[in-house]
């Protein structure tokens, strides 16, 4: 498939750069014009990411986040949430709804579930002591 657009930012793990990476998101699709419903879906995704990384992958430090956005023909987004923080160690219970290994008072343990009812596509890949990518996927509808 052919890539037509790429852009890569990269930004520390603060909390306020949610919203950067969730508004970088909204521009760089922008100009693909997708539907309010697609844009939302895919901000909403982008945030539980981003926020995954700010959470669990730096609990105790500040650490570096990236995020990749791609659009390839077809209209298919692809982007790409890292970190070099803790990793998961069961991506697949991680991946379970309502598991968190955060503070269960503060953290719902549905971030990846969010994901996954947003986007057509989540995949996770995780190394203990080497951080997580997280990459989601998305078809825009075609817009006559």
């Amino acid at each position: 498939m052919k890539q037509e657009n790429r852009t890569k930012i990269t930004f520390p793990s603060y909390s306020a750069n949610e919203a950067f990476a969730r508004g970088a998101a909204a521009a760089f699709l922008a100009r693909y014009d997708p539907t309010v419903p697609q844009l939302a879906d895919i901000k909403t995704a982008v945030s539980e990411a981003v926020t995954n990384c700010i959470v669990h992958a730096y609990p105790d430090t500040v650490g570096v986040v990236t995020m990749t956005l791609a659009i390839y023909e077809g209209r298919r987004v692809r982007i790409t949430v890292a970190d070099q923080g803790v990793g998961i160690p069961d991506v697949k219970k991680a991946m379970e709804p309502l598991y968190t290994t955060g503070n269960p008072e503060e953290r719902s343990g549905l971030g990846f579930t969010v994901m996954q009812s947003f986007m057509d596509g989540v995949r996770v890949i995780s190394h203990p002591g080497r951080g997580t990518r997280v990459t989601l996927t998305k078809e825009l509808a075609a817009r006559v």
